[in-house]
């Protein structure tokens, strides 16, 4: 074989591949044209009454918590209580929750006990408020210190949820961005997940394929009881995921929807804490095999990555006069798959607080946010908000 033909044969493994993921995308994204609507905040009636307890886990959390508490004290009677877990913060963290009991006696904050072994600090803070809600309310609600709860946030997820027959729901939030950086970064990132998942508003074909978001993580006490609270997902760095699938398998309804009009969230500052914070869990390879992993990476190669440079190349060769059938194709199909990525960028443009023309040169950090997946694929964290785990 001589050099022309090895790049002709690579070429033509390469566009087999991109097609079988082409597909495979497309049988996705088809469902999503017939996803549930985005939750609308609700006004709670009597009979919701005390139904919920919301854990709030933290760590050095008193320069983002103000807008959670804010939002939960504007939730009505429908929400029983609010307990902050911290993790021995030192920046002042429970004084805030405190002044807020002052004003909302719902609220209170307890410290958890010494991280046992094989637990990351996040799922036991939540296993801890688990054990300690009261045991008359019939829904469990996470969410984390960063977001901002609109009003008339949990009576419509517990609304959806009784009405369906769900046991566990959570919500994709409405993203919070401040700088250049981010608004490139973190919806490459973002689509990382739209690519290999269900759009929200779709119930997930199978247990594997479950989708969640510990923002606003939803679920029956009865149903945690039964698998002893977080236990399952101890060691996860994406408990949520974890948990989510462990519930699914288990039979239960698991839901993920759409909650950009019922709450907000501000994850991390700029594009640097973004790579390095969100970036390191995104493989989700807690929840689910290697080969999993591994495919659904080579998927993102295919639709996400390669696109752009292989729609470059082929249309240099084409410029050229290199009209070969396979080079024609290569570049029909990585230009579709370049429209259908601002298509794409088109339709979460709601899932963003304001706009910003950085957001419209996401596209660009694909490359970047591809390799992102493969190094923490590599590799399974050490540290995580401030705690070393070796």
């Amino acid at each position: 074989m001589n050099y022309a033909d090895f790049w002709y044969v690579l070429a033509f493994f390469v566009l087999l591949s991109q097609i079988v993921a082409t597909a495979i995308l497309l049988s996705r994204l088809l469902k999503g044209a017939k996803r549930r609507s985005p939750l609308l905040p609700q006004v709670a009636d009597p009979d919701l009454m005390g139904k919920v307890s919301v854990v709030v886990p933290t760590l050095n959390e008193a320069e983002r918590i103000s807008p959670c508490l804010a939002g939960l004290s504007r939730q009505s009677y429908e929400l029983r209580e609010v307990i902050v877990v911290d993790s021995n913060s030192q920046d002042g963290t429970p004084d805030l929750v405190v002044t807020a009991q002052q004003n909302d006696p719902r609220f209170r904050v307890m410290t958890d006990d010494t991280l046992p072994p094989g637990w990351v600090g996040r799922p036991w803070a939540l296993h801890t408020g688990y054990l300690n809600i009261s045991k008359h309310s019939e829904w469990f609600l996470g969410l984390d210190a960063d977001t901002e709860p609109q009003p008339g946030l949990i009576a419509s997820i517990v609304r959806v949820a009784e009405a369906e027959g769900y046991d566990m729901v959570s919500l994709a939030p409405q993203f919070i961005l401040q700088y250049p950086g981010e608004w490139c970064l973190q919806p490459a990132l973002l689509m990382t997940l739209l690519f290999r998942f269900e759009s929200a508003g779709v119930d997930a074909s199978s247990s594997s394929r479950v989708m969640a978001n510990g923002q606003c993580f939803l679920c029956r006490r009865s149903v945690l009881a039964k698998l002893d609270g977080y236990t399952t997902a101890a060691g996860s760095f994406c408990d949520d995921v974890t948990l989510a699938r462990n519930i699914a398998t288990a039979g239960y309804k698991v839901g993920f929807f759409d909650g950009s009009k019922t709450i907000k969230v501000r994850m991390y500052q700029g594009a640097k804490e973004t790579w390095h914070e969100w970036g390191r869990s995104l493989d989700l390879k807690d929840a689910a095999n290697s080969s999993q992993v591994w495919g659904d990476l080579l998927f993102l190669l295919c639709v996400q990555a390669l696109p752009l440079p292989m729609l470059l190349l082929s249309a240099w060769l084409l410029y050229f006069g290199n009209t070969y059938p396979t080079i024609v194709t290569i570049f029909s199909l990585n230009a579709f798959l370049s429209l259908l990525r601002y298509g794409m960028l088109i339709a979460i443009a709601p899932s963003y607080s304001g706009s910003s023309f950085f957001f419209w040169l996401s596209p660009f950090a694909d490359i970047p946010a591809v390799l992102r997946i493969f190094l923490s694929s590599l590799n399974k964290p050490t540290k995580w908000r401030g705690r070393s785990y070796l």
